[in-house]
């Protein structure tokens, strides 16, 4: 019989010391799962200096894990990158942020077959660099110097994005529907915007605490300012002086009716007017970017909104030395009207002026009903945080959350961007009188000036806090819509 040598783990025990026990093959795949377990406690699952991924860019997105089109690469690159940048230049115009522009990038060039490339985003610009290995490398740069109001075609743009990284649409057809949305008219005529201007300056001077005089008042003081911006830009004056010569208009007109005793309360037909005039937009973009790594195009922006507001400051200020240097009697700033409606009725009006501000924006008819929702939602939100007696800086932050984390998921369930819904319905939450308030202590009540000061910094707290909050609300919506973005998805693969 011949010898074997003696297995270890049966081997009698020796000198004293204890029976080995067989160690079972589960009891390796533990020891093996923990060994893993631990090596990525300690080390992680990359390298600390392992280059990212640029398609790592869309985790968190409605863009994540883009369908690649079977096919092979594209031979002709230069044609995917030039429908990429005329993508990203129009989404720019119609006011998206850079985040969502640079995602959108990455999942059309990814879906449509290009792997190496870089985008970069610098305020006004876009630029791509394609370098595959061994190839010339290919770099385009696009300029857009030009925006407009038109969130119903962001809306067509990100549904068309969706449906490219869901992979049902190819190139050519993609171009077509491109060029499509662009030349498409905007869903609401302008005079059908011109009057939405003056409801909403309307029903939010009732929500303020005016009377049906001063309602009227407002609504034709603020159709004759969207005329003026009008003809103004046809003249092609810049916007600081458009912006400044309508925030001039309406406070001027409001001292003259103040003065003939035909509304008692200028202050908030003052507001009524200018809300619709603060770039409320670009200030959400900007700190959006600003939050999302961006700085250049954030710093950008937020230049040309602090620039904006100055312009009304300029047309309040000018407006009160005319009318102290006129005559016209002093007016109490500090007064606070009562409610001149009930709750119910104040809803409605909330309703009504976020759906007056869609239409300004140009949303698609489909986004009113629901945006105006979401505004009241945010409204009632602000209600409750004043009740709780949070204070007038944080209860606008707090409803703006609840009103970026509801316009994320209503605008991606029906198939927009998150700023389409946010924007208008943030609207409200904007200091209006407060900026009034103490535009008109720095100009006419001098020896208040500290007062004065005080209080623009705290609009601007008020005004950043807001825009934040949106971005915040946006943010904490995202694990929630991992199942609507994978649902829009199958939505477009069926068709």
């Amino acid at each position: 019989m011949t010898d074997r040598p003696d297995d270890p783990r049966t081997k009698p025990p020796t000198d004293g010391l204890p029976k080995t026990q067989p160690i079972s093959p589960t009891q390796l795949r533990q020891n093996a799962a923990a060994k893993r377990m631990l090596r990525r406690l300690v080390q992680g699952e990359n390298p600390p200096t392992a280059p990212m991924s640029i398609v790592d860019r869309l985790t968190g997105s409605p863009y994540a894990n883009p369908m690649i089109q079977v096919g092979g690469v594209d031979t002709s690159a230069r044609k995917t990158l030039d429908f990429a940048l005329h993508l990203a230049e129009t989404m720019f115009r119609y006011g998206a942020g850079a985040l969502e522009v640079e995602t959108s990038i990455i999942a059309v060039t990814a879906a449509l077959g290009l792997k190496n490339i870089e985008v970069d985003i610098t305020n006004q610009s876009v630029a791509i660099n394609y370098a595959p290995k061994d190839q010339t490398p290919i770099s385009l740069l696009r300029v857009v110097r030009s925006w407009t109001n038109n969130y119903a075609g962001l809306a067509t743009v990100h549904q068309l994005v969706t449906d490219i990284v869901a992979g049902g649409v190819g190139r050519d057809e993609a171009i077509r529907r491109l060029d499509e949305a662009i030349t498409s008219p905007k869903p609401f005529p302008r005079w059908m915007v011109t009057m939405a201007f003056g409801v909403f300056a309307a029903v939010f001077v009732g929500v303020l605490g005016g009377d049906p005089v001063s309602s009227l008042i407002a609504f034709l003081s603020n159709i004759g300012v969207s005329l003026l911006a009008r003809k103004l830009g046809r003249l092609r004056m810049p916007d600081f002086f458009i912006t400044g010569t309508c925030s001039f208009v309406v406070t001027f007109v409001a001292l003259l009716l103040w003065r003939f005793g035909l509304t008692n309360s200028p202050s908030i037909v003052v507001v009524g007017g200018i809300l619709l005039l603060l770039p409320t937009g670009r200030l959400v973009s900007s700190v959006q970017d600003a939050i999302n790594g961006f700085p250049v195009t954030a710093a950008g922006r937020f230049l040309s909104t602090v620039l904006t507001f100055g312009a009304l400051v300029a047309g309040i200020a000018v407006a009160f030395v005319v009318g102290s240097k006129t005559g016209m009697q002093e007016i109490n700033v500090t007064q606070a009207l009562p409610p001149a409606y009930d709750l119910w009725v104040l809803v409605i009006f909330i309703a009504l002026a976020v759906i007056a501000i869609g239409i300004t924006e140009q949303t698609a008819w489909k986004l009113l009903l629901p945006t105006a929702a979401v505004g009241v939602a945010g409204y009632l939100a602000l209600l409750g945080a004043d009740t709780l007696g949070l204070g007038d800086r944080f209860s606008p932050a707090l409803s703006a959350v609840v009103i970026g984390l509801l316009a994320r998921l209503v605008a991606l369930k029906m198939g927009a961007p998150q700023l389409v819904v946010a924007v208008p319905a943030a609207l409200i939450l904007l200091p209006g009188l407060t900026i009034f308030r103490s535009m008109y202590v720095l100009t006419i009540e001098e020896s208040e000036i500290l007062l004065g000061a005080g209080g623009m910094l705290s609009a601007g707290a008020i005004v950043l806090g807001a825009a934040g909050g949106i971005v915040l609300g946006d943010t904490l919506a995202r694990p929630l819509t991992r199942s609507l973005a994978s649902n829009e998805r199958r939505r477009a693969r069926r068709r």
